[in-house]
């Protein structure tokens, strides 16, 4: 009979990494204490030891970069979704030729899609 997989808590898996970090049993007793296979309280144990620096690191600046990489995901699905919908909407309706007539050759912006293209129509924006 196959075992169902268990989801254990943050604060199971401390107590068991902690237990392992002590030293006051062996792998296999802790594993035979908690339920759990000795490789995964390894794991935990590995985890735990790599981690525990970043617990009292006060400088932490990770909220600044992730806050400066949700700003760019939502300016990329705003492109996305007005590219999306205009294909939907607009691009379809007119044929082809009054689709060709809509394209000015003479404007600084080109007609294909380039990162420094969208930039420059923001910024005109």
């Amino acid at each position: 009979m196959k075992r169902v997989r268990r989801n254990h808590s943050p604060s199971f898996k401390a107590k068991v990494a902690l237990a392992a970090v002590r030293g006051v049993k062996t792998m296999a007793e802790l594993a035979e204490q908690f339920d759990v296979h000795p490789n995964q309280i390894q794991d935990w144990r590995r985890k735990l030891l790599d981690q525990a620096g970043q617990l009292f690191d006060r400088g932490s600046h990770p909220p600044e970069d992730a806050e400066h990489k949700l700003k760019e995901l939502h300016a990329k699905t705003g492109q996305l979704t007005m590219e999306r919908d205009f294909f939907r909407t607009r691009a379809g309706k007119d044929s082809r030729p009054e689709r060709q007539k809509m394209i000015d050759r003479t404007h600084s912006l080109p007609p294909t899609r380039s990162t420094l293209a969208f930039q420059d129509f923001n910024e005109i924006k």
